[in-house]
């Protein structure tokens, strides 16, 4: 099935592997494996602790409750993502689409945001100690109750 034609499917973890280990490939050389596309995947809860899913599709996927600190999201696409409560500590996220993305309670202090789209997210009660957010369009991002101290909110 194509991710077009999904709205929401359930990899296995042996499913969630290969398409890492794919992707992995991929990145090293482009002709080799296969960029990961997981859009519209449930991934809720799953352990991605340190894995590298730059430049991965992950547009509307479910990722509530994944632990994931010290992973590369770099570039990634993560609209619309769900995101509740997952812990992306230390994660790069430098120039990632995180547009409409839901971060409700999110563990993203000491993250790398810098050049992130982050425009109509929402962010309520997340932990933002310590982020990188330089140069993050923040435009119509709700904020409310989030952890900003020590983060970095510079712009150009």
């Amino acid at each position: 099935m194509s991710a077009s034609s999904r709205t929401t499917w359930s990899p296995s973890l042996d499913e969630i592997r290969e398409i890492i280990a794919k992707h992995q490939l991929w990145l090293a050389d482009p002709a080799c494996g296969a960029r990961a596309d997981l859009s519209g995947a449930d991934l809720a809860g799953a352990d991605l602790f340190g894995a590298d899913l730059s430049g991965a599709d992950l547009a509307g996927a479910d990722l509530s409750g994944v632990n994931m600190p010290g992973g590369n999201l770099k570039g990634a696409k993560l609209s619309c993502a769900r995101m509740f409560g997952t812990n992306l500590f230390g994660t790069n996220l430098k120039g990632a689409d995180l547009s409409c993305a839901r971060l409700f309670g999110a563990n993203l202090s000491w993250a790398n945001l810098s050049g992130a789209d982050v425009s109509g997210a929402g962010l309520f009660g997340a932990n933002l100690h310590g982020a990188d957010l330089s140069m993050v369009n923040l435009s119509r991002t709700d904020l409310a109750g989030a952890n900003l101290s020590r983060t970095d909110l510079a712009g150009e």
